[in-house]
């Protein structure tokens, strides 16, 4: 039997983006918080560098700025920019009040250097914030009164003007009024009334073989904000992190740029002479922002035939890579690698999305009452490449900002929504085949629409994915729905995103390299897609 909750605000997702819009919001609206899995599952979690904010001296909010417009290619919207560094250090302040153990020296904030920044401004709790900050924030968000938390509960579809009863077109503006969600435990479909939804439930790494995202990245509320008749933006920037872990036994640990920001070397293997080749690439080198340095890695192991490359930092002390890079280093360990005295196999990996849902500075989207935070989201601050540390505090800074435009925003009325139609049957072999597309998805998304692409290639992936698009479809309007199946349809609809906004863009810029326009444009311009419900 299908339930019908009604709450102030519906959250979707977690993370930092969503307990910091939860705790800001509780306990003077009554607040659902659905998260598809456990509440610490989302990439925030995994987060390991820090958050970057203006607190050093001799560091300025302008040299923030600018080095997030260097890292962005020219695509970072100035505005945005200058509104998430000047609210970053109040960010980090809120975050000590709430007693994250942020490490600290002589009594004050650590902060590390990472690459593409001036100076040193990253806060962290050793290599392991994200965990931190998320473990702090649980706890206090699971003992405010007015949240409510719904674990193992799967975003189905938004629900808006659209889906009620009399709906007209073209009768003014769109408005969301919550969602429905499926209860993976009870396998019900149940109904979330809200006059405010906020989506944050994370970025799409997924779509690709190889990521350093967790099992939860599908790119869910993307997907969802299109079908309500959002404008998605910048979603051929997919940000390759240069150095995740390659072994055989693990696929996602993320070795965090904090090694290369503290003198970390990238070589080739040793019958290669183990030559250091960044300084070939860039004379930043080690130091160069990530898509310089996701691409030169790709060149050479193309070039060379490698499976990976080495990163170099047992040139330091056993006791410095104890202090700074603890879990790094216990987790190597595990695996047979000693830090101390040999270099880890590394390769890049897809690991942030760039690009997302359309807003505003008040995380405002395009459908009245739907907000949207987080890595979901395009607010033009990462550009075509997304700055080091640069994705935390943005969380944070646009969920304040949309909890403020909710609380100052006039009541709506609240209208009867309708409940979800669970009429489908259950398919025997719909399991078998929703795997096979995931693996055939993820892995011509890794081929075709990758660190480096072409017309041909991308041409394929679309043909693909018209295919995917097509069984999908059908499956469910037929199908019982899973969570296996939502996902693969949200990854199949992100992935479509992606290939048309990388058809779209005929240069080279950032994130977005192309062989046939490896040039750049004297202007650069957002892509921005508008969804055919509009």
């Amino acid at each position: 039997m299908s339930n019908t909750h009604e709450f102030d605000v519906l959250i979707i997702g977690s993370g930092l983006a969503g307990l910091t819009a939860a705790l800001r919001l509780a306990p003077a609206n009554r607040v659902a918080v659905v998260t598809k899995r456990g509440i610490s599952d989302g990439s925030s979690n995994w987060a390991q560098g820090g958050i970057a904010a203006v607190l050093a001296e001799g560091d300025s909010y302008a040299s923030h700025v600018d080095d997030t417009l260097v890292a962005g290619a020219g695509l970072c919207d100035l505005e945005a920019t200058k509104f998430t560094v000047e609210n970053a250090p109040a960010a980090i302040a809120w975050l000590q009040e709430l007693g994250v153990p942020f490490s600290t020296e002589n009594g004050e904030l650590h902060l590390t250097r990472e690459g593409g920044h001036s100076h040193r401004r990253i806060v962290h709790a050793t290599d392991a914030t994200g965990a931190a900050v998320q473990a702090t924030l649980s706890e206090r968000a699971r003992s405010t009164p007015g949240i409510t938390f719904f674990e193992n509960h799967m975003l189905v579809d938004l629900i808006t003007d659209r889906k009620l009863a009399g709906y007209q077109p073209g009768g003014g503006a769109v408005r969301c009024h919550g969602a429905y969600v499926l209860d993976v435990d009870r396998d019900q479909v149940d109904t979330f009334s809200a006059r405010h939804t906020i989506l944050a439930t994370g970025g799409a790494g997924k779509v690709y073989l190889y990521t350093t995202n967790p099992d939860t990245a599908t790119g869910d509320g993307i997907a969802a904000a299109w079908r309500a008749g959002c404008r998605v933006g910048n979603m051929e920037f997919i940000q390759f992190h240069p150095t995740c872990l390659y072994h055989p036994h693990v696929k996602n640990f993320l070795i965090t740029e904090a090694v290369r920001g503290e003198g970390g070397q990238l070589r080739l293997p040793p019958h290669l002479g183990g030559h250091r080749f960044m300084p070939d690439h860039d004379p930043r080198a080690e130091l160069a922002p990530r898509d310089i340095v996701a691409r030169a890695i790709d060149f050479e192991m193309k070039k060379h035939g490698l499976d990976c490359v080495h990163l170099d930092i047992s040139h330091q002390s056993p006791e410095f890579l104890r202090e700074h890079f603890p879990n790094i280093l216990a987790r190597c360990a595990e695996l047979g690698i000693d830090i101390t005295r040999e270099p880890i196999p590394v390769v890049p990996a897809a690991h942030y999305t760039c690009g997302g849902v359309v807003t505003d500075l008040s995380g405002r989207t395009d459908v009245m009452g739907l907000y949207a935070v987080g890595e979901t989201t395009c607010t033009g601050l990462h550009g075509a490449n997304r700055l080091a540390s640069n994705s935390l505090v943005e969380c944070m800074v646009f969920a304040q900002a949309a909890v403020e435009a909710i609380v100052s925003s006039t009541g709506s009325q609240r209208p009867a929504v309708p409940l979800w139609d669970d009429s489908r049957v259950t398919d025997a072999d719909e399991q078998v085949v929703i795997s096979h597309n995931w693996d055939e998805l993820r892995r011509f998304m890794w081929d075709y629409v990758g660190i480096v692409r072409t017309n041909k290639r991308l041409e394929r992936a679309a043909h693909r994915i018209t295919l995917l698009q097509r069984e999908i479809h059908e499956f469910y309007s037929q199908f019982h729905v899973t969570r296996d199946l939502l996902e693969l349809r949200n990854l199949v609809q992100v992935a479509d995103l992606i290939v048309m906004s990388a058809m779209l863009r005929h240069e080279s810029r950032g994130l977005h390299y192309s062989r046939d326009y490896p040039d750049l444009l004297p202007e650069a311009k957002p892509t921005i897609l508008v969804p055919p419900t509009r």
